[in-house]
């Protein structure tokens, strides 16, 4: 089993930054190597949408958060990072950590096994 523990989320007026944490851990867990992480988010009355993921050997970011939002991972510390910059009121959503194992770091949600209880990020105009 893997468990995901999101931090870091909270009220930034637009314009602002914020940086996200994702730790893994588990029982059965060894390496966030071994697992394409990615985040989500799901606004109220909205669909989860994806906005980055990392892989092994590569990142993806969303086109609505790209030269905005950077994903990065810190092995050492079996955590992954969303810095945000520059966010928007349209940002606001709840931010949701997922593994895959030895996954592509797809932006569909239906391939990660794995969920966090999500961080919520409000971004006031």
């Amino acid at each position: 089993q893997v468990q995901l523990a999101e931090s870091g989320g909270g009220l930034v007026q637009a314009g602002g930054s914020l940086r996200l944490s994702c730790a893994a851990s588990g029982r059965t867990f060894s390496t966030i190597n071994s697992y394409a992480m990615a985040w989500f988010r799901q606004a109220p009355g909205k669909e989860r949408e994806f906005v980055a993921a990392i892989s092994w050997s590569s990142t993806r970011h969303a086109d609505s958060v790209k030269d905005r939002f950077t994903i990065s991972k810190d092995s050492a510390k079996n955590t992954v990072y969303l810095q945000m910059n520059s966010l928007k009121p349209e940002d606001t959503a709840v931010y949701y950590c997922a593994a895959d194992y030895d996954g592509p770091g797809s932006p569909s949600p239906d391939m990660y096994e794995y969920w966090g209880q999500g961080t919520q990020v409000t971004v006031s105009s």
